[in-house]
C-alpha cells in the first residue's frame, strides 16, 4: 500500500516510521525545520520498543507533489481537520480512504461531510510520543495501539489490507466489532482526565486522590456514558467502573495533551473534548452540568490563545 502520513508529529511519526521500516511505501507530510531535517537526515524514531531511522524517508509539504495514495492517516489536531481535509484532496485517487486518528468522536462525521462517507473509516490510537526535535520522534511508552474499522462495521478488503500492514510492522492493531463503541470508550476516558486535569492544572495523581476532584472525575465519566448511550452507542454496563480503574492505573505524574496544551498557552482541543460532550448532550437532551462547568471555566483561556 502507498500510505500518506498527514501530520508527522508524535502519532503520525511513530506509526509512519514503523510502517516504513517494515517496507511499506510511506510518504510523510511535514513542514518547516521538521521537513528539512527529515529530508536531510531521515526520520529518527527513538522508542522504548526499539529505535528506527528511516534514512531516505519520502517527505513533502505539498500533497499535490505526492499525488494519489491508497490510504491517508490523518494525524493532525481536531481543530486542524477541516483545513487538512481540503489540503489533502490532491492525494485522493479513486479508491483512497482516510483514517482519522484524532481524540474525539466527531471527526468521522465531519470528514464524511467534507470528503464523502465512502472515503472515511473510523480510527483511534493510544500512544505516548512527541516531536523531540526536527526529524526526531520520541516514543516513551504507555499503551501503544491502533484501531480502525468501517463506519458501518462491515468487513472490508481495504481495512484488512491496512490491518495486515500494521501486523507486519509489529504494531498492536485491532479491527473492533463496533468502531463507534471503541471511539466512545476512549472518549469516556480522555475527556474527564483532560477536562478535570486542565481545570485543576495538577497531575492525575493529585486529582484522583482528592475526594472532591475524584468525585468530579466520576461525574464526568457518567455524563459521557449517558450522552453516548442517548446517541445509540452500545456501551457496556461496567464502562464507568472500568474507566475509573484505568484512570487509577495512570502514573501519578501523568497529564493529558489537553492539559499540557492549555498550560503551555497553546491552542487546545477543548471544543472537541469537553465542548463536544456539552454540545452532544444538548442535542440528545442529556444534562451535562459537570462538563458545562469545566468548559465555561476553561473557555476564556482558550479564546485568549486564539486571539
Amino acid at each position: 500500500m502507498r500510505i500518506a502520513i498527514y501530520g508527522t508529529g508524535g502519532v503520525g511519526g511513530y506509526f509512519g516510521a514503523r510502517l516504513a521500516a517494515a517496507g511499506e511505501d510511506v510518504v510523510f507530510i511535514a513542514r518547516g525545520d521538521h521537513l528539512a531535517a527529515i529530508r536531510a537526515g531521515g526520520l529518527k524514531l527513538e522508542s522504548v520498543m526499539g529505535d528506527v531511522l528511516i534514512h531516505r524517508a519520502q517527505a513533502s509539504d505539498s500533497p499535490a507533489d505526492i499525488g494519489p495514495v491508497d490510504v491517508i492517516l490523518l494525524c493532525v489536531k481536531t481543530w486542524q481537520v477541516t483545513d487538512a481535509a481540503n489540503a489533502l484532496r490532491p492525494m485522493l485517487g479513486s479508491d483512497t480512504f482516510v483514517v482519522p486518528l484524532q481524540n474525539g468522536v466527531e471527526t468521522p462525521e465531519l470528514l464524511s461531510n467534507l470528503l464523502g462517507a465512502p472515503r472515511v473509516i473510523g480510527g483511534l490510537c493510544g500512544i505516548l510520543s512527541f516531536v523531540a526535535g526536527p526529524g526526531h520522534i520520541r516514543h516513551v511508552g504507555g499503551a501503544t495501539f491502533i484501531k480502525f474499522g468501517e463506519l458501518d462495521n462491515h468487513p472490508s478488503d481495504r481495512v484488512e489490507r491496512l490491518r495486515a500492514a500494521f501486523v507486519n510492522a509489529g504494531v498492536k492493531v485491532e479491527v473492533p466489532a463496533d468502531i463507534h463503541t471503541a471511539l466512545w470508550e476512549k472518549f469516556t476516558f480522555i475527556v474527564p482526565v483532560g477536562g478535570v486535569g486542565a481545570m485543576a492544572d495538577v497531575p492525575i495523581g493529585a486529582t484522583r486522590s482528592a475526594p472532591e476532584t475524584r468525585s468530579l472525575l466520576e461525574r464526568c465519566i457518567a455524563e459521557v456514558v449517558d450522552v453516548g448511550r442517548a446517541r445509540g452507542i452500545s456501551l457496556r454496563p461496567d464502562l464507568a467502573s472500568r474507566t475509573m480503574a484505568a484512570i487509577d492505573g495512570i502514573l501519578p505524574d501523568g497529564t493529558s495533551s489537553l492539559q499540557r496544551d492549555m498550560s503551555a498557552g497553546r491552542r487546545s482541543e477543548l471544543d472537541s473534548w469537553v465542548g463536544a460532550v456539552v454540545r452532544l448532550g444538548k442535542e440528545t437532551g442529556v444534562p451535562t452540568p459537570a462538563h458545562e462547568l469545566i468548559y465555561t471555566a476553561l473557555l476564556p483561556r482558550e479564546l485568549r490563545v486564539r486571539g
